[in-house]
């Protein structure tokens, strides 16, 4: 078993929780303690990003653009109907592990992905460990699950309770729930999105570490942007890219407040671009073809069928190739960029399919979202843990003891982070209930860590900035004292001091 990440690695509020654990351990009951040292050993490892989403929306191609390598099977077979964990390791591996806590590494296929059949008994399989040594593994482990919808009732129900499972046989299965789950998750839809996926989403990560969807741990992306008819999107021009924005802020809406954003994608292109799939013989097809007229061109690209079977000088086999790699649209993307640049090289050529992916904008995303506040996010995920894990115990005493000290912890100026993500999650999940326009300010002051985007002030100068810092701080604490019910007064309060803290770091740095 690999190493996890080391506990010097970890955020200040990750190593305060891991403190707080290792002081209750010894005052809490056999159960709750080992569902303590699983807590424990979580908040030491990368932050667990979940991909998950309906059957065919394009989750396993996602992963090998996001991991940068084609690892995880994109067919349909028995290991896309497993939970995969791909982590970092110091060699690459594959373990199968069995619901009896058994492993056995198994081999690479011959294109050095995980096998897409396995010979063991599925039933008897728990999930499936991949140790890659890509470092944008280090900081984070990327979970695969199977995809909802599918008339494989077990493999939904892998997807549901093992997105995070124990590695020992020490918990009983409350305790084993209570710290089951990924803390973050990327949800992956396409352009018909159904009216359950907001319930959905909601199924999926009420299970994330007891933790439910808001947009500090939530992210959609609209897969497959390609095959949008641009001609049913008003206003996009006819454009594909601008049609998968337009219908990907009409999903950002329905999907709100359980994500924090909805970015499109084109993850096949992503996909062979970033991970090598792309060569220099694709580039010299390319170029080859882009040499026909303009009729024929026009005529290829109608459909793949007309694609691969009209003459060409590019070989069939090959034109076939550059479709499973690219698709049309990828083809016209490359043609066009050869037409403006006839003497790209083929590394040009790659960055301009990879820029027209849209993974650089879901990267920038996951590094605002995830990374930035993996701190954050680690630590509200491990105490929600901790909660359940002593509410599940039956003991009183030892509820009291533990609601206690996560009390004090709360109260520390530093912990304030952990206030406003429980409040943000209140909110957004609609155990507390504000007006509107209230819980779309909470939403943006708890859904970024740039002060700019948190006061929705993007581009004025500090000293605006602060004046408006101090002035929603004075407000949140007047209606924190008059007219809020009880519910509502703990989160301004939190609101409020969110502001205050803004406003503190904004007066440092402003101008004398």
């Amino acid at each position: 078993m690999e190493a996890t990440q080391s506990s010097s690695l970890r955020g200040p509020l990750s190593v305060a929780v891991a403190q707080l654990c290792e002081r209750l351990r010894p005052q809490v009951g056999e159960y709750t303690a080992a569902g303590f040292q699983e807590v424990l050993r979580r908040l030491a490892a990368p932050l667990q990003v979940a991909v998950v989403g309906r059957i065919k929306s394009g989750k396993s191609t996602l992963v090998n653009a996001l991991i940068g390598r084609r690892v995880a099977p994109t067919d349909i077979g028995e290991c896309t109907r497993l939970v995969t964990r791909f982590q970092y390791g110091t060699v690459d591996r594959v373990e199968v592990v069995f619901t009896d806590s058994r492993r056995q590494a198994i081999p690479f296929d011959a294109n050095g992905m995980i096998p897409a059949d396995l010979e063991f008994n599925l039933a008897e399989i728990s999930h499936l460990e991949a140790y890659l040594t890509n470092a944008v593994l280090s900081d984070i482990t990327v979970i695969d699950t199977p995809g909802l919808g599918s008339t494989d009732d077990t493999s939904v129900a892998r997807t549901e309770t093992l997105l995070g499972p124990a590695r020992n046989g020490e918990l009983d299965p409350v305790s084993r729930s209570a710290v089951a789950g990924a803390e973050a998750v990327l949800y992956v839809v396409t352009q018909s999105v159904r009216a359950d996926d907001q319930q959905v989403l909601a199924a999926f990560t009420a299970a994330t570490a007891a933790r439910d969807a808001g947009p500090v741990n939530a992210i959609a992306v609209l897969n497959k942007a390609d095959t949008i008819p641009p001609e049913s999107v008003q206003g996009a021009g006819g454009d594909v890219w601008s049609a998968a924005t337009i219908l990907a802020a009409r999903q950002a809406e329905t999907l709100r407040p359980r994500v924090a954003d909805v970015l499109p994608m084109v993850g096949l292109l992503a996909e062979t671009a970033e991970s090598g799939g792309f060569t220099s013989a694709d580039a010299d097809a390319l170029r080859a073809l882009a040499g026909c007229d303009e009729t024929t061109r026009l005529a290829m690209l109608l459909s793949a069928d007309l694609f691969t079977t009209m003459d060409a000088p590019v070989p069939s086999g090959v034109r076939m190739r550059l479709l499973e790699r690219l698709d049309l649209h990828g083809v016209r993307i490359a043609l066009e960029a050869i037409d403006a640049e006839p003497d790209l090289t083929a590394g040009a050529l790659r960055r301009c399919l990879l820029d027209a992916s849209g993974l650089a904008a879901l990267r920038a995303r996951l590094d605002a979202v995830f990374r930035a506040r993996a701190d954050g996010i680690k630590a509200a995920a491990a105490l929600a843990s901790i909660t359940a894990l002593a509410q599940a115990s039956g003991d009183a005493g030892e509820r009291q003891r533990v609601h206690d000290a996560i009390e004090v912890l709360l109260q520390k100026p530093e912990a304030h982070q952990l206030r406003l993500l429980e409040a943000l999650t209140l909110v957004t999940s609609g155990a507390v209930a504000m007006p509107e326009d209230l819980t779309a300010e909470v939403v943006r002051v708890g859904g970024s860590a740039v002060v700019a985007e948190q006061l929705g002030m993007p581009g004025r100068p500090v000293s605006e900035l602060a004046g408006y810092a101090l002035e929603r701080a004075g407000w949140w604490r007047s209606f924190a004292s008059f007219g809020a019910t009880p519910a509502q007064s703990r989160v301004a309060h939190v609101v409020h001091r969110a502001y205050f803290l803004i406003w503190q770091g904004l007066k440092q740095v402003s101008p004398r």
